[in-house]
């Protein structure tokens, strides 16, 4: 059996003032900071032995990882891959949410955040924000977006799982992946063959351990959150 543990970061700056983040780049609110903290506490006392780790570039879920191996006895890799960022919102990032919710309606904006398939507006090639202008991608050779859908944002993550993650893992590994809330929709869509239309309905909390019990062809068994009472 292998066990994936998920974690969603938690609470960012930006999910506490209701911003559109994606790839920026910002840090743990102290609410995110308690959560990983507790995070941390859970993973420990309900699956003490990580094999490796897995997160993405942004400090946020670095921060969350940082805080949740202060609570770990043991040391484990750490692997870090742009392809577990969030999706990527384009022109939307740093936006407030409602306030884009009022300019161009619930509808539109819900569209935006949930669907598999709308992408958002994009940046333009010559927009700060681009992330080839960010020292974090300098070297990478792959196309580097300008705004995702939720199934763009699933094509990277699957890349990753198949040619970075499953090649680290064997039977009884335990690995623990802290990305993000669309990037861990995307990887739990791959997982549970879940169809376009129903990932829309899937959240991701902040901060609380997800355990996915897989079979040595990485197909799940079953899986639960980890609870204070487990």
């Amino acid at each position: 059996m292998i066990k994936l543990i998920l974690v969603r970061h938690g609470q960012s700056e930006w999910n506490l003032q209701n911003k559109f983040t994606g790839w920026t780049d910002v840090d743990l609110s102290q609410q995110g900071v308690q959560e990983a903290v507790f995070a941390g506490k859970l993973i420990s006392k309900y699956e003490p032995q990580i094999d490796i780790a897995f997160t993405s570039v942004l400090k946020r879920a670095k921060h969350t990882l940082d805080l949740i191996c202060n609570e770990q006895k043991c040391k484990f890799p750490i692997i870090e891959d742009y392809r577990l960022n969030e999706r990527h919102y384009g022109a939307l990032q740093g936006l407030n949410k409602a306030e884009t919710a009022k300019k161009y309606g619930d509808e539109q904006v819900h569209l935006w955040r949930r669907s598999a398939t709308e992408r958002p507006p994009l940046l333009s090639k010559d927009d700060p924000r681009n992330p080839k202008f960010d020292p974090l991608y300098a070297g990478i050779n792959a196309k580097l977006p300008l705004g995702e859908s939720l199934i763009d944002t699933g094509k990277r993550v699957k890349q990753c799982f198949d040619d970075a993650i499953k090649p680290k893992l064997q039977n009884g590994s335990v690995a623990l992946i802290v990305a993000h809330g669309n990037s861990l929709r995307a990887l739990i869509q791959i997982l549970d063959k879940i169809d376009n239309d129903k990932i829309s309905s899937l959240e991701i909390p902040t901060g609380k351990p997800l355990v996915y019990e897989l079979d040595a062809n990485f197909e799940p068994k079953k899986h639960y959150y980890l609870q204070k009472n487990n």
